[in-house]
């Protein structure tokens, strides 16, 4: 009995499964065996109506498939191509001699094979199984081929599979992980906004800058229409390009969700999800779960927009997220892990009516901004870096141009942006994925180093303002990026003065 290999969902631990059909005499029917879900059910309809469409002739035999190992849970519709092929093979319809191969593709009623969901993540597994060759849908191979050190072979439909098999054609072509960037393709839209369009603002640029160079999450606070939002969106024009792996990781990412059909992600994305949104959307999970918006947002920015306004059991979920860099979804059978390693952005008003504090009168009585104000959590506002009052603009200036107002444009600021990284690269020993956003307290006393004036003025305003431990020790990494951009290699009073003035002042 000849098998056929595929892997199971990625979404979780997969593993590699061997698929094996056996014909018998009796009634003609095909019987799935192995603990399938119901979409892996419905390959039975779709296999038979791929094989009648590409003019193969489906055996009148009692077919039996088997998909193990038999005791774990197995649903997805990208089993299709390796259970047709299975039953090709029984019947002795195509020559099969090397079965460490691993097959992957959904068939359509017309004998097509689409794109399967998550290919990244089940090529993954199956290369750390040992596996090399892979026979794929063509529109998963832009995907594909960021992985190194494999064979892939990709077929359009069951017809061109059974063809190339027949007369031992199958052509497969090694791939080293590299693209060209003139190939890709992005499925991410691009964001247009660029920081010279933006008038004033001086204080919520540099914040921003300093956001993007160490990766810093940012609280811009002030009443509506000043412009928060147009900051926001503008932060990825002043981030780095995306490296491989990240393409990789983000790629998959949006590839688990259906998002991406095939395509590569080659921008950081930026995710803007409405303040109604559910838990599991935000997190992650499900009854099949899948990558929540922090997650899809990974290597990118997560903007909320009206911070408050979300629920705060949803804003809560965020902790664990954003002091580790992953989510991890735990349920009877399975515990999954995605990354969630974002830059997260939001946005509020000072109060109900949003003009507390403002040039406008507040019609918010000292009850409600109370109340208003402490819908963030404290825990929640110590694990945001920045904290920035974006006040409201003249409007005789609203329509002057960038020349007139020296406003910098992103290209500017990204170049001073990758300058600080690229310290920070060298400093951290060329690990990648290292900023002073997430060093820990061990890395920080190790390269955090802060001339004697500059310790006795952190130590003077941690004591007037009772900051917490966590709060003390961003103001040093803040201060270690603001030190970069200066490119300064020993953290100076300024840098610290600076950094101070980011932290909120208590509430009286």
């Amino acid at each position: 009995m000849v098998t056929v290999n595929s892997v199971s969902d990625s979404s979780g631990d997969g593993v590699v499964v061997d698929i094996q059909s056996h014909f018998a005499n009796g009634l003609p029917t095909l019987t799935l065996i192995g603990v399938v879900g119901k979409s892996l059910d419905e390959s039975r309809e779709r296999v038979r109506s791929a094989f009648a469409s590409s003019g193969l002739t489906f055996p009148k035999k009692k077919i039996t498939c088997n998909i193990a190992p038999s005791d774990m849970p197995k649903n997805g519709s990208h089993f299709d191509l390796g259970i047709a092929l299975s039953i090709l093979i029984a019947a002795k319809l195509v020559r099969w001699t090397d079965e460490r191969i691993i097959v992957i593709g959904e068939l359509s009623l017309d004998g097509s094979v689409t794109t399967a969901r998550g290919i990244i993540g089940k090529i993954l597994i199956a290369k750390q199984a040992g596996f090399k060759k892979f026979i794929i849908p063509l529109s998963n191979f832009d995907q594909a081929r960021l992985i190194p050190d494999i064979e892939i072979a990709t077929v359009k439909s069951l017809k061109e599979l059974c063809s190339h098999l027949l007369n031992s054609s199958l052509e497969y072509l090694p791939t080293n992980g590299g693209f060209s960037p003139n190939e890709q393709n992005s499925s991410v839209l691009t964001i247009t906004n660029d920081m010279q369009d933006i008038i004033g603002q001086v204080a919520a640029k540099r914040a921003l800058e300093i956001a993007a160079a160490g990766r810093h999450n940012v609280l811009l606070s002030g009443p509506p229409g000043v412009g928060k939002s147009m900051l926001a969106k503008a932060l990825i024009g002043i981030l780095p390009p995306l490296n491989r792996e990240e393409i990789i990781a983000v790629t998959h990412l949006h590839s688990l969700v259906g998002s991406s059909s095939g395509l590569l992600i080659n921008q950081r994305p930026i995710r803007a999800p409405h303040h109604s949104i559910s838990d599991t959307a935000l997190i992650g999970g499900g009854q099949h779960p899948r990558p929540g918006e922090i997650s899809l947002s990974h290597a990118g920015v997560l903007f909320l927009d009206e911070l408050p306004e979300f629920k705060r059991a949803t804003l809560e979920s965020l902790r664990q997220p954003l002091e580790d860099g992953t989510v991890s979804i735990a349920r009877a059978q399975q515990r999954i892990t995605y990354p969630a390693d974002f830059l997260l952005i939001a946005t509020k008003n000072p109060c109900p009516c949003g003009y507390y504090g403002s040039n406008k009168p507040c019609v918010c009585s000292p009850l409600e901004i109370d109340r208003y104000q402490k819908k963030l959590s404290g825990p929640i506002l110590d694990r945001i870096d920045l904290h920035v009052t974006v006040d409201s603009i003249d409007h005789r200036k609203l329509l002057e141009t960038s020349k007139n107002t020296g406003q910098e444009n992103s290209a500017t600021i990204k170049k001073r942006v990758l300058r600080a990284l690229e310290l920070q690269k060298n400093r951290f020993d060329h690990d990648a994925n290292l900023v002073n956003g997430k060093l820990q307290n061990r890395d920080i006393k190790r390269y955090a180093k802060l001339s004697s004036d500059a310790k006795d003025l952190l130590d003077t305003a941690a004591a007037r303002l009772d900051l917490s431990a966590r709060v003390y020790m961003k103001i040093v990494k803040i201060a270690r990026t603001i030190a970069d951009l200066d490119d300064s290699p020993t953290i100076e009073i300024r840098h610290v003065s600076e950094a101070i003035q980011y932290r909120p002042l208590p509430i009286s």
